[in-house]
């Protein structure tokens, strides 16, 4: 099979590998209908992760199973299905409270930029649609796989409530599903941060009632005025930055949340000024497994639409350049096809 390759900072590339074989009865071998460039493939992309040695990429995925192990039951060849980029067995403690991204099994999906890929945990990792989705669901479908589903878990860890202000830092895919997910969870009012004409116009389509294109002490200033001097009760970190985490915590109200999602990247936070704050702090890997039957339900129904985040769209072969896009930001996300 063909997938992508990353071999240094810039460079990635779309190569020969091996297919890929059940290795454990919980595995599942699935085709690639639709997979995509995450925002966070753009670290090491960047150089502000190691790459170490060439290694495939990508941990978004939606396809058709071809070969089930011997314990995977839930699913079947033929069906189309969804997964999360951390895999689980949905039935350990952890999974059983909720949190099937730390799974007692997880591992992090990695070699979904292919033709196709091996889904360990298959049995509580996947979820099938009730029959082959129709081409213009499979973005939506895509999206919940992980930008959506994450957007989704920073607005409830954030504690979004309906009638509620939130504040979402970010205007790339994750930070624009989480104006989705502010939305559905019944926030009166959503102010975005953004400073693209473009993401801030469909921030606004999406459910935003304002928009920051401040940063810094000026975007927390500009939050303050627009909350009355106290901030929001919930802010959705969605970067991964020292500058987004400060910006998130001292956009805040005192009692508020903020649920952070970004993966943090010389991230600190001051323990007492988080403590003389008052405000609220989780975050982590998203469980989307938790998520999926809800978020690919409202999906098929139309009645959210987080496929519209993939601007761009390739054939997979041109995989580098929907890295190059996206760090350019030329593109929000880029959607590939096999």
């Amino acid at each position: 099979m063909r997938g992508a390759v990353i071999h240094a900072p810039g460079d990635v590339r779309f190569e020969t590998l091996d297919d890929p074989r059940i290795s454990r009865p919980t595995d599942a071998i699935i085709r690639t209908v639709a997979t995509c460039v995450c925002g966070s493939d753009l670290w090491p992309y960047r150089g502000a992760e190691p790459i170490g040695d060439p290694h495939p990429m990508g941990h978004e995925y939606v396809g058709i199973v071809e070969e089930v192990g011997s314990e995977v039951t839930n699913v079947k060849p033929g069906q189309f299905v969804v997964g999360s980029f951390a895999t689980s067995d949905n039935t350990c403690a952890n999974c059983l409270a909720g949190w099937q991204s730390n799974c007692l099994h997880r591992e992090f999906m990695s070699t979904c930029q292919a033709d196709y890929v091996r889904i360990p945990n298959a049995h509580g990792t996947l979820v099938a649609t009730a029959e082959l989705p129709s081409n213009d669901l499979v973005p939506g479908l895509l999206a919940v796989s992980d930008v959506m589903g994450t957007g989704w878990y920073a607005a409830l860890a954030a504690e979004v409530k309906p009638g509620s202000t939130a504040v979402v830092v970010g205007d790339g895919a994750v930070g624009l599903c989480g104006v989705i997910a502010a939305k559905e969870l019944g926030a009166e009012r959503i102010i975005a941060m953004s400073r693209h004409e473009s993401r801030q116009k469909l921030a606004v389509e999406f459910g935003a009632t304002d928009i920051v294109g401040e940063r810094g002490e000026e975007g927390i200033a500009r939050v303050k005025d627009l909350t009355g001097g106290i901030g929001a009760d919930s802010v959705l970190e969605c970067v991964g930055t020292a500058q987004s985490m400060r910006q998130a915590l001292h956009s805040a109200r005192p009692g508020g949340n903020v649920g952070f999602v970004g993966v943090p990247h010389e991230v600190a936070v001051d323990g007492q000024e988080l403590f003389f704050s008052h405000v609220g702090l989780r975050g982590g890997p998203a469980p989307v497994r938790r998520y999926l039957p809800d978020l690919i339900e409202r999906v098929l129904s139309g009645r959210i639409d987080p496929g519209r985040v993939f601007d761009l769209t390739l054939p997979l072969d041109q995989v580098a350049e929907g890295y190059k896009a996206m760090d350019e930001r030329r593109a929000i996300k880029a959607l590939l096809k096999p």
